[in-house]
């Protein structure tokens, strides 16, 4: 009698055995060697290519130069999953096989193969804009500057090897939108984004279930049309739904943390429901929270907080004034006593305040939960600003936020580029995200009929000095 001990991977494997059936058992470890060979030959061989990134590349148009999806290409290069990550010249991508694609069957072909994508979508795509676009007054100027930018976007879209047909008709506020529907090239549209205003809604979506035609609503409307027409693609998300949203995804991120509410008595404010929701969500489950006010002396302010538990502070308001005041006291709080910390957590009005608090917003490891997100210093942003300048003369309108250029810009890659990939099957939803925003990320689900936009992000500024954005 003696021992036989195997390595299978990481498995270790002891058989005590007699001389005669010995070549029995090798023979049976052999088989398995080969079956976990096999295995482990096949998981290799789904990455097909290492591809170097060039100047100017985009991660959608990689994905689509070797047809595969982007979420495909992100699973292949782990990454790019992280926090802030940029795409840059020189970086090498591993490029997966697609699922339509399939991997050389032996060791003896295992030489990279052009991209063989099954096409399901459209080469020419054609796209109607339908918003109110002169220089009257303040919702033609901003719709004029989106329009710019999904200009910029399809020429984005183009170095793909799309063909884009772009019509544009002026729909002001007291314009009848049936005269536009009735011009013949509205029919023949794949995608019309608009309207702007409500009223318009509703005719617009009956001509687009009509002509089998992808209505995609940019910005803040009324009513629920969306759950009615199933070709429509709204992408605005109203503050009740918003609310929903960042109360259930604050309760996932911050239920190990104490809860701080801080009361600032501001009568302009409409925070107060949010933190009312807040409140009645934390009771459900259970969480517990404190609750104090900005006109609370120092030492019973103190009371509030968790000398164990790492703190996040909420106010009911967006204002600045209250946030100066809050900010004064939590400096005061921390100074004199050292084992209390805080996180505080806003609301995405405070992104226009970035300038004046990203010091603060650092120290006390701010979330701002915000459905855009506008970074001045990624080198996507910078392009799309370079180019626009460039090709208008003028730059964008620095008070916006988010900014409509980069939204129309966003809008353009992710609608046409995701209709030319997928063409009447694109949602719009999970396993169809091709295109890394520039500032506006989007993400559908349906909503009755039609789809909403269900997109929301954390946007923390953490201690160390950095900034991350945490998708949901």
């Amino acid at each position: 009698m003696f021992a036989l001990t195997l390595q299978i991977g990481r498995k270790v494997i002891r058989v005590n055995t007699n001389d005669w059936n010995m070549k029995l058992i090798k023979c049976f470890f052999i088989l398995v060697l080969l079956i976990t060979c096999t295995a482990s030959y096949s998981q290799s061989t789904n990455i097909r290519t290492q591809h170097k990134v060039e100047k100017n590349e985009s991660v959608f148009g990689i994905a689509k130069k070797y047809g595969v999806t982007l979420e495909e290409l992100i699973d292949a290069n782990p990454k790019m999953k992280q926090p802030g990550y940029e795409l840059n010249r020189g970086t090498m991508l591993s490029i997966p096989y697609g699922k339509n694609q399939t991997p050389p069957s032996s060791s003896k072909d295992n030489t990279a193969k052009p991209a063989t994508t099954q096409v399901t979508g459209k080469k020419e795509v054609k796209v109607g804009v339908m918003l109110p676009l002169h220089d009257n007054d303040g919702d033609g100027r901003r719709m004029v500057e989106y329009y710019r930018g999904l200009l910029l976007g399809a020429d984005r879209v183009k170095k793909d090897g799309i063909t884009i047909e772009m019509n544009a008709w002026n729909v002001p506020i007291d314009a009848d939108i049936n005269t536009t529907l009735a011009e013949k090239e509205a029919a023949q549209c794949d995608i019309i984004i608009g309207p702007l205003y409500t009223k318009m809604v509703k005719p617009l979506a009956q001509f687009c279930a009509k002509n089998d035609i992808m209505m995609v609503i940019p910005f803040s409307i009324s009513g629920n049309d969306v759950e009615e027409y199933s070709n429509i693609y709204q992408v605005y998300q109203s503050p009740a739904d918003f609310d929903t949203q960042t109360v259930k995804n604050f309760i996932q991120w911050f239920n190990n943390y104490h809860v701080v509410i801080i009361d600032c008595e501001d009568e302009k404010s409409t925070k107060g429901e949010f933190t009312k929701k807040l409140r009645a969500e934390l009771d459900n489950y259970a969480i517990k929270y404190s609750l104090t006010s900005l006109k609370t002396p120092e030492k019973s302010f103190a009371k509030a907080f968790s000398l164990s538990q790492q703190n996040v502070v909420i106010i009911n308001t967006e204002h600045s004034p209250s946030l100066n005041t809050t900010f004064q006291k939590l400096n005061t709080l921390t100074e004199k006593n050292a084992d209390i910390h805080v996180s505080v957590f806003g609301y995405k009005e405070w992104l226009m305040y970035t300038k004046v608090y990203m010091d603060l917003f650092f120290k006390y490891d701010a979330y701002i939960p915000t459905y855009f997100y506008y970074n001045n210093l990624s080198a996507d942003t910078k392009w799309v600003e370079h180019n626009y300048k460039e090709k208008y003369k003028k730059d964008m309108d620095v008070d916006a936020l988010p900014r409509f250029a980069l939204t129309g810009f966003d809008h353009a890659c992710f609608f046409i580029g995701g209709f030319s990939q997928f063409g009447k099957k694109f949602n719009g939803g999970k396993g169809q995200m091709t295109y890394k925003p520039v500032q506006s990320p989007l993400k559908f689900r349906p909503a009755g009929k039609g789809h909403k936009n269900t997109n929301f992000m954390f946007v923390h500024y953490k201690n160390d000095r950095t900034i991350e954005s945490v998708n949901y």
